[in-house]
């Protein structure tokens, strides 16, 4: 009986030893995905910021410009793209909305942004823009992948729709989670104009004929939680002016927009206690359960050999009764 207990449980020791690195090493990176009907939304807000009064054409002080991110999963564009790609794709399709102290537009840039659902790099297909601009983008946006490591990565820019790296700075503890840092530079560039500007009538392309540019720069931070490679929280040292044309009169450039955009604290919030359960969901699988198989395998090992040694000792020959004559053999 013992012998038959310790066949069972040397069986599982040896099921639940080579489950452990599967699950890790296999079921992980197939099963770790982004969902494709993902729903988020951000506010950010840049308070004591410099804008741009169109009506005057001069730059003005204002108490807080609001921008609004939202990225909405496009459930039916990553259906139709999987069919050709051959693998599990995400489409988002984002818009950063930037709203002045008197509530009223300055601007607003959609964007759709398709990737790998496992890897986060990004999968080509029709339909990749930004502000209606078709993209061929290099590198992360928004998110970085799963079980992110202590390396720069490329980092898409979609106003300058470059791809420049961005740096790993540190690591950090932010609100009780242990956060990677990025920064990204990106020097003063000409960029394009929103094609939806704030004033009624006023166009890119009317713009662009009176020889006016517009310039950009921005410092980018980031605060990544590294098992999910979600960022926990994000800030901008951002920059734009005008510059030439017959647009500014006599004057070589006049700030557009400047302020330190930063993560407004309920959404912060928010996002730091979400992040916080589904790094557990990661953690199950990356360490909890491939070390809990292991440890129980060598456990149910040790005893499976516990039980051998037991049922060979109660196996082994008798002892020979006093005083009964032994048989002997020619």
């Amino acid at each position: 009986m013992r012998r038959k207990a310790g066949l069972v449980l040397l069986a599982l020791a040896v099921f639940f030893t080579a489950l452990s690195p599967l699950l890790r090493w296999y079921a992980f990176p197939r099963l770790a995905k982004v969902p494709a009907h993902q729903y988020q939304e951000m506010v950010l807000e840049a308070k004591d910021a410099t804008l741009l009064d169109y009506a005057t054409m001069r730059a003005k002080k204002v108490p807080k410009v609001t921008i609004v991110q939202t990225l909405k999963g496009n459930v039916e564009a990553s259906e139709r793209i999987e069919e050709s790609a051959g693998r599990d794709v995400v489409v988002w399709d984002g818009l950063s909305y930037v709203v002045g102290p008197d509530g009223k537009m300055v601007s607003k840039i959609p964007e759709r942004y398709i990737f790998d659902a496992h890897t986060q790099d990004p999968v080509h297909a029709t339909g990749e823009m930004v502000d209606g601009d078709p993209v061929r983008r290099r590198g992360i946006e928004f998110k970085w992948p799963f079980l992110t490591e202590k390396r720069d990565y490329a980092y898409f820019d979609a106003q300058a729709r470059i791809t420049a790296p961005i740096e790993y700075k540190g690591t950090e503890d932010f609100r009780g989670l242990e956060v990677y840092s990025f920064e990204q530079t990106i020097p003063w560039t000409k960029v394009k104009f929103p094609k939806t500007l704030p004033v009624q009538g006023l166009t890119p392309e009317a713009v662009a004929r009176t020889g006016t540019t517009r310039w950009y720069t921005t410092v980018r931070k980031f605060w990544v939680e590294p098992l999910t490679g979600a960022p926990v929280y994000g800030e901008e040292i951002h920059q734009e002016e005008l510059r030439g044309g017959a647009l500014l009169g006599d004057r070589d450039k006049v700030t557009a927009f400047a302020g330190h955009v930063k993560m407004r604290e309920d959404y912060l919030t928010h996002t730091v206690d979400l992040v916080k359960s589904q790094r557990l969901l990661i953690l199950l699988m990356t360490s909890y359960l491939p070390w809990g198989f292991l440890t129980l395998g060598a456990l149910l090992l040790a005893l499976a050999l516990y039980l051998e040694a037991r049922g060979r000792r109660s196996s082994g020959p008798a002892p020979t009764a006093a005083g009964e004559p032994s048989s002997v053999s020619a």
